[in-house]
């Protein structure tokens, strides 16, 4: 959450800067700002709403050849122009920009700054009112920089500019992530990646505790006690049209018409044309020892992490539990034995997640990360980690990153089952299945204009509504009913079928949207059952069927694939009629109120 960006040592810092906002945008739109300067000047602009709003106010001696910029996902105080970064110290000297949350800022205010006039009502402005206390008793802006963090409590990613240095950009992390780029005679600093592929592809990952002193020529990074950290470049693996919406109108839209080509690409990372796995030897040896996998994730990546204990239960034999990362931070749940720690994040910086693993690494506990992002803390931080090999995923509501996760975990499952020797697991082909899959997606995305009709029918006019399935179709009914509701405001839920005369069926009035997945043999005709219970009591039904299940009534019908993997395939139209219901009510897909990409911030 948030997007920080910054540049210094190029004459052209604004308009730099507005277009890695842009790039950062989905990581939150409730305010924008950015501040540059030169020897001789500096310039402060903020907005409340999206970079545009910030653009428009620029004006041509917006100019500098250093700056920094913010776009916010308000955590302390609502949206607003005063609320926006960047902040400013009481005489303006400092220049602020921040990402997590302060959780000391009342006691950091009352002990230090209680004099102090402040402009709007948030954690940041506190820090960099606290940094120029600690300069008026003496000390240097470095030196008062990191005087201040040792004061502070919480998560943060700072970047600060003294305007009688406008020639450095001061840094430092913690528990937020924050990467720096090495340019020809300029350096930048960014929240992500593909933030500032424009201007370099080398980029250095920065620890936390760690303070870094960025100049147009160099950047200088000490650890907590002042020693000089070396670390190498990495050159980040994007391909700038990765990160381009192209000739689509939403980025979901885009990911969701990807996954197929997703899939692919997983089984050519993963699997040979024999249909081994090429899995670390290692990692396999480990979870196959464990008596128990926990998996650890929060919103769609949970969803995926039921999918994924179906399977891995079936092929490798491993109990697995699934947790939400944060509950079970604060309430760890008596473990077994031997435990083996999963992750599943997109970002590999969820901060829920991170929380969680930074205590299974005090246990010495082993642990593996799967994820979207390289060299994310998530990934740095566990034992083992597998990527998901989806690219860039820009939309705030997760489509590939979800079907990519599941497939990762299939192979993870497939390979974990060779390993113990097991012969469902010797004879599941994923090769062919994987393949089966993207061609059954193609032909399901092939269908948009009847999934459109079918939205214009079933949600037009509706307040809520719900997704029922049992086994993996439930599992996937929650991950549709969370599509629905986080873009389109429907309020949606996903219910096992067979729950919902035990009280849900209370909520069922006239013309209620029922959405029924069936795709498992076994359940299907009880689903059916249960969609009939409410249709009696008035609900507006649609079916969602495995072709050999379906019936001339069902509305949408998919491809036959293999039960274990017919998450991957059924989540695809209800992505499709998130996508359409969120178009119909004229809402912006890929930004939903109240919601970033990345969730930084516990």
């Amino acid at each position: 959450m948030c997007g920080i960006v910054g540049i210094v040592g190029k004459p052209n810092a604004t308009e730099i800067i507005i277009k890695g906002l842009e790039k950062l945008e989905y990581r939150g739109y409730d305010s924008a700002g950015l501040f540059v300067a030169n020897r001789t000047s500096g310039s402060l602009v903020k907005a409340q709403g999206r970079i545009k709003n910030l653009s428009d106010k620029l004006t041509p001696d917006v100019t500098g050849t250093i700056g920094i910029g913010h776009t916010r996902w308000a955590t302390h105080g609502q949206p607003s122009e005063e609320n926006a970064h960047p902040h400013t110290s009481q005489s303006h000297r400092l220049v602020l920009v921040h990402n997590g949350v302060i959780e000391n800022f009342e006691e950091l205010k009352s002990n230090f700054l209680a004099a102090d006039k402040f402009i709007g009502e948030t954690d940041t402005e506190i820090v960099v009112h606290l940094i120029e206390f600690f300069m008026s008793q003496g000390l240097t802006t470095k030196e008062a920089f990191k005087k201040s963090l040792e004061e502070i409590q919480g998560s943060y990613a700072f970047a600060l500019v003294d305007k009688e240095d406008p020639e450095t950009i001061y840094v430092a992390k913690n528990k937020s992530p924050l990467l720096v780029g090495l340019g020809d005679g300029f350096n930048v600093i960014c929240s992500d990646a593909m933030a500032m592929l424009e201007q370099t592809n080398r980029f250095v990952e920065l620890v936390d505790g760690e303070t870094v002193v960025v100049t147009a020529d160099e950047i200088l990074i000490e650890d907590q006690k002042g020693n000089q950290v070396f670390r190498d470049s990495y050159e980040a693996q994007l391909d700038l049209s990765d990160i381009e919406k192209g000739t689509y109108p939403y980025y979901m839209l885009k990911e969701v018409d990807e996954q197929p080509a997703v899939m692919r690409k997983i089984s050519q990372a993963y699997l040979s044309q024999q249909g081994d796995c090429q899995i670390d030897e290692a990692l396999l040896k480990e979870m196959s020892s464990s008596d128990r996998i926990y998996i650890i994730a929060c919103g769609t990546s949970s969803h995926a992490g039921w999918v994924g204990k179906k399977i891995i239960e079936t092929l490798a034999n491993i109990p697995v539990e699934i947790h939400l990362s944060s509950e079970f931070g604060y309430n760890m749940p008596l473990l077994s034995e031997k435990p083996f720690f999963l992750f599943l994040s997109q970002s590999g910086e969820t901060a829920d997640s991170r929380q969680v693993l930074v205590k299974i690494n005090e246990l010495t506990y082993p642990s593996l990360t799967i994820t979207n992002v390289a060299g994310s803390t998530l990934s740095r931080e566990a034992t083992y980690t597998l990527l998901l090999h989806a690219g860039p995923e820009i939309a705030v509501a997760s489509t590939k990153a979800y079907t990519a996760q599941i497939a990762v975990l299939a192979v993870l499952a497939k390979a974990l089952g060779q390993q113990k020797n097991r012969l469902v697991a010797k004879e599941f082909n994923l090769v062919h299945e994987l393949g089966l899959i993207a061609t059954s997606m193609e032909s399901v995305i092939s269908e948009k204009e009847l999934i459109q009709q079918l939205v214009t029918a079933y949600l037009t006019d509706t307040r809520n509504a719900f997704y029922i399935g049992r086994g993996v179709d439930y599992y996937v009914s929650m991950e549709a009913a969370l599509k629905l509701k986080e873009i389109s405001y429907i309020q949606a839920e996903g219910f096992a079928a067979g729950e919902l005369k035990h009280g849900t069926i209370a909520l069922i009035e006239e013309g209620t949207p029922v959405l029924g997945i069936i795709t498992d043999e076994i359940t299907g005709s009880h689903t059916r059952g249960n969609l009939k219970e409410v249709e009696s009591r008035g609900a507006h039904t649609l079916v969602i069927a495995s072709e050999g299940l379906a019936r001339p009534t069902d509305q949408l019908i998919l491809p036959n694939v293999h039960p274990l993997l017919s998450a991957l395939l059924s989540v695809v139209p209800t992505q499709l009629i998130a996508y359409y219901a969120t178009l119909q009510r004229g809402y912006d897909v890929d930004k939903p109120r109240n919601l970033a990409k990345s969730v930084t911030v516990e």
